[in-house]
């Protein structure tokens, strides 16, 4: 047990290391740690949600936030940076399936569990990652799956430890969003480990790695 308990460690922590010197010393296309201008992270991402209703002027950005209103409306441009990071869509939908999915995604939005001021906690959740991932956990037909670098993503949003994933496609446990892992067609192998997560796709090929992120063939938006 002594080798593989060995090998499993150096997968985690070897991108974690990897992803701070990149950071750190080579910039990683975004500004100098003291002069970025949000977040200050080196190992994680912060994700949010926009919607735009049809024939609707502006779209609406939803963010939650450690400070002032936890779920923040319109606080930030709906494309604007995030700790001087160019954003980078996830998944976008228009048309007629948009008009379909955004009541639900409003839903959660509304009715966000952990909406209170004092409910926020950077880690291991719940987070900005585990607000977006309830979003996505209400509408499973999008079939999408956060990077590995949402860290907060595993976080159980709706207290169950264990069930189906989002996709519908596989399975999850969480020990409070602190260990677990995930099996299933869209979401492949994904492990937690104290938020690190390590794992591979099989319907999409690709690693996905700790502080690096995925690693192979992009999904498709």
């Amino acid at each position: 047990m002594k080798k593989p308990l060995l090998i499993f460690l150096f997968l985690v922590f070897a991108p974690l290391a990897a992803s701070a010197a990149r950071y750190l010393w080579l910039g990683d296309g975004r500004q100098n740690w003291q002069t970025a201008d949000r977040w200050r992270g080196i190992f994680a991402i912060h994700t949010w949600i926009v919607v735009k209703e049809k024939d609707a002027p502006t779209y609406t950005r939803y963010d939650y936030t450690a400070w002032g209103e936890p779920i923040r409306t319109n606080g930030f441009a709906p494309d604007g940076r995030w700790f001087g990071a160019v954003p980078d869509i996830i998944v976008a939908v228009d048309g007629e399936r948009a008009e379909a999915l955004i009541p639900k995604i409003r839903d959660v939005v509304e009715n966000y569990r952990f909406r209170s001021y004092g409910d926020y906690s950077v880690w291991p959740g719940p987070n900005s990652n585990t607000f977006v991932q309830a979003a996505l956990d209400s509408v499973p037909e999008l079939q999408v799956v956060l990077p590995p670098t949402a860290i907060g993503k595993d976080f159980p949003s709706t207290g169950k430890w264990f069930g189906v994933t989002a996709s519908g496609t596989g399975i999850y446990a969480s020990l409070a969003g602190y260990v677990g892992f995930s099996i299933g067609w869209v979401e492949g192998l994904e492990i937690n480990f104290f938020g690190a997560v390590l794992g591979f796709d099989i319907r999409r090929p690709a690693l996905k790695l700790p502080g690096l992120g995925r690693f192979g063939v992009r999904p498709s938006l």
